[in-house]
This record gives C-alpha cells, structure tokens and sequence, in this order.
C-alpha cells in the first residue's frame, strides 16, 4: 500500500477568498511582511500584528473549503495507506473539509500562545497587547503562527514522512519559502513519484517529475480521482 504525502500552501485556499501573499489588494498587500510576520515586528508594534491577525482570523473563520480541499479529505479517508497531510496554511479549511492528519508547519489562527512561558491554548476571535496569559500571567500573548525567522512546527514528523513517501505532492504553493520549498527535492531524492499541482509554474518545479497547471479546484479532484481508480 502506497504512502502519500500532501504539501499544500496559499494557493488551495485562494478560492476560498483567502488572500496569498503577493494578492495586489489583499490584506498582506497594506502592510509590510518584516512588520506583522516577524518576531521582530512584534517586538516592535505588537498592538499592529494583533490588529493584522485578528482581521485574518475572521476571515478564515467565515471562509468555507473549496472543491481541492474536500477532495484531499476525500483521498484521506478512501485511500488504503498510509496519508500525511502538511499544509502552510494558517487556516482551518482542510479540517473544515473533514481532514483529520493534518500538521500546520507555521501554525494556527486558532491558536494562541504566550510569548513569555510559551503556553499555549485556543486563539479568540480578537486578541490585544493587553490579554494576559493565563499559565503564567504575562501580558505577552501572540498568534500561534510561524514566523519569519522561526522554526516550523513538526519538522522530525515531516522529515520521516518524506523519506519513506511513495507520493508526493505539492499543491498551491510558491516554492519560495523554506523548508517547505526544499520537500519536493527530499521525496524525489528518497525515491517518492512527485507531482506539482499549481496554477503557475513555481520556484521549485525542476525538483517535481510530474506537474499539472490550473486551479486547485478543478487539478486536485481529478487528480484524486486518479489515484483513487488506481
């Protein structure tokens, strides 16, 4: 039984009216990268981030899966082996679309945590400077999101997968952010048949034996139902 691995970014949920970075009138459009998505820029203005992560929050709140997320959780669930999904997507939508093995390489909106103790527990809808932390008191809460300059989450987990995976694919994502970027090089050289699903060609796409450009909407469910008649 085949094991597959899913990398997917920005790119599946921008169907979902869920914005990517280089959007032209997007939310990361009004603001600079180094001032809401580095530790550095929150040091700096953190009343800024929160106003910044609060907007994305409720719109990944309201936001509902696409055609390319339900068709991952549709793989998922119907195929006989082994199936990891990485997503560097903030959002909910592939658990939204009934996906259950999911790891969020640069976190959650969901999620929140303490940047003094590194505490860590479910994100409101609207988090300020002034929220304390309730393990240790500290007025020094943040989003539970990677970013810039630090470490993703789960790289051992990701890193095991990749060296064993029959399948890899990668979905909606530019190829421009590492470690990320680097998957497609790690499975094809591990011995995994790659595949780049993408709606332009990406910064990575010599690393891909396989790729299929156009929406994730449309590429993805027809890919699935490939592999599923397989």
């Amino acid at each position: 039984m085949s094991k597959i691995v899913i990398l997917t970014g920005a790119g599946i949920s921008a169907e979902s009216g869920l914005g990517t970075f280089r959007d032209e009138d997007g939310l990361w459009a009004k603001h600079a990268i180094e001032d809401v998505a580095t530790p550095e820029g929150f040091s700096r203005n953190p009343a800024l981030v929160h106003e910044f992560y609060n907007a994305r929050r409720a719109q990944a709140a309201e936001a509902s899966p696409n055609a390319a997320h339900v068709a991952l959780a549709r793989l998922e669930a119907e195929h006989q082996g082994q199936f990891l999904l990485v997503t560097q997507n903030v959002d909910a939508l592939h658990e939204k679309a009934g996906s259950l093995r999911v790891i969020h390489l640069h976190g959650e909106l969901a999620g929140a945590m303490c940047n003094a103790c590194d505490d860590k527990w479910v994100a409101p809808l609207v988090m300020s400077p002034e929220d304390e932390c309730g393990f240790c008191g500290a007025k020094a809460t943040r989003p539970d999101v990677v970013w810039f300059g630090e470490i993703p989450y789960a790289m051992d987990a990701i890193d095991a997968a990749l060296s064993e995976a029959d399948i890899f694919a990668a979905i909606g994502t530019s190829g421009q952010v590492y470690p990320a970027a680097n998957f497609g090089y790690i499975a094809r050289n591990s011995g995994a048949h790659t595949i780049e699903l993408n709606l332009e060609t990406s910064g990575v796409s010599n690393d891909f034996a396989e790729t299929r450009r156009g929406k994730a909407s449309e590429i993805v469910p027809a890919w699935v139902e490939e592999i599923l008649d397989k």
